[in-house]
């Protein structure tokens, strides 16, 4: 995530997926203005920069959604199909770089609709007006407990936004979990990184992405180990299941892939959800998956025949040996 450690984040961000996130689909469908910026770059993963010397066309180039300055009575507002629907939890407004351009104040409303919405959808506001400040992250709860498709995020009366992260919950499809081909390890169904022992390059959220990596930077990839040991990462799976396919995905990583991987996995059910320390702890003892395989430069591995009968698991750790990098790491099993 892209908050300094300094920086208190709630629960709903550690523990849930960004279904604003570009990255796993999700899409700015219109903008009442972006006359500065585009709305578009208001979804991206990466966190916001500043650039002092760069302008464009309009005006000073700024890494967000910014609308001009309104002269008529009335406001901007913004309508972004989500990654996937899902219940949400939270929002991080962030208005990082925008201090004298900022919104003073937003509020969401949501829908929930097959495809897009039209001109009759109706639509349920889910955070009501809220004050915005310069330069910094904004944290709201959202206490809906229904599912959305999308969001439309209304800015009092003008300005810019640099980030907008809605945090929740995917909608799994009881269709697409039925057998032994749910993906485990997939974010778009509510899997996340507990914890990791380095992420020194890359975007290591991208990991649990779908699709292959873009490139070096589109996964997990740790520093050059320089001590004995292994670099590792822990897991929280989309739901509690039976491992019975695994894929390691060392797509782009050339002259850094790791020289062997293993994984472990274990049910976790009675640590309850607020332990992530002492699942990491644990994670030392869990049971072996897979043991250690040897891998390859850019290539997709398939895991499953080496596959070990532990019984349903909730977390899994994926070890690399010694450090290195991993574009993806896809597990499939059935539910349960």
């Amino acid at each position: 995530m892209s908050m300094s450690p300094e920086i208190q984040v709630p629960d709903f961000v550690r523990k849930g997926i960004n279904l604003a996130s570009a990255g796993l689909g999700a899409r700015g469908l219109h903008a009442t203005d972006e006359f500065f910026a585009p709305l578009e770059r208001m979804l991206q993963d990466t966190p916001p920069v500043f650039i002092p010397d760069k302008y464009d066309d309009h005006g000073k180039w700024m890494d967000g959604w910014e609308t001009r300055r309104k002269r008529v009575l009335g406001h901007d507002f913004a309508v972004v199909r989500l990654a996937v629907p899902g219940r949400i939890h939270g929002f991080d407004v962030d208005t990082a770089f925008f201090t004298g351009n900022y919104p003073p104040a937003c509020r969401i409303m949501a829908c929930s609709v097959e495809n897009d919405p039209v001109e009759g959808t109706e639509w349920t506001e889910i955070l009501p007006t809220v004050p915005l400040g310069p330069n910094s992250h904004h944290f709201f709860e959202c206490a809906s407990g229904e599912s959305w498709t999308h969001i439309r995020l209304h800015i009092l009366p003008d300005g810019g936004v640099a980030r907008l992260r809605v945090y929740g919950q995917p909608k799994i499809d009881p269709k697409h979990a039925e057998g032994d081909d749910f993906e485990l390890t997939a974010a778009l169904n509510g899997a996340r990184i507990v914890g990791f022992s380095d992420a020194h390059y890359g975007a290591y959220h991208r990991i649990l992405a779908p699709g292959r990596g873009e490139n070096m930077g589109d996964g997990w990839e740790t520093s050059r180990r320089r001590v004995p040991g292994n670099e590792w990462m822990v897991i929280a799976l989309a739901q509690r299941g039976t491992i019975s396919r695994a894929i390691v995905d060392t797509a782009n990583f050339k002259g850094n892939f790791p020289d062997q991987c293993s994984l472990q996995a274990a049910d976790m059910s009675a640590y309850g959800s607020d332990a992530d320390q002492a699942v990491i702890t644990s994670s030392m003892f869990w049971p072996t998956v897979v043991a250690n395989q040897k891998l390859k430069a850019d290539h997709v591995h398939d895991l499953s025949a080496f596959i070990e009968t532990v019984g349903p698991v909730t977390h899994v750790r994926l070890n690399i040996y010694p450090d290195g990098g991993v574009s993806r790491l896809r597990l499939f099993g059935r539910i349960g």
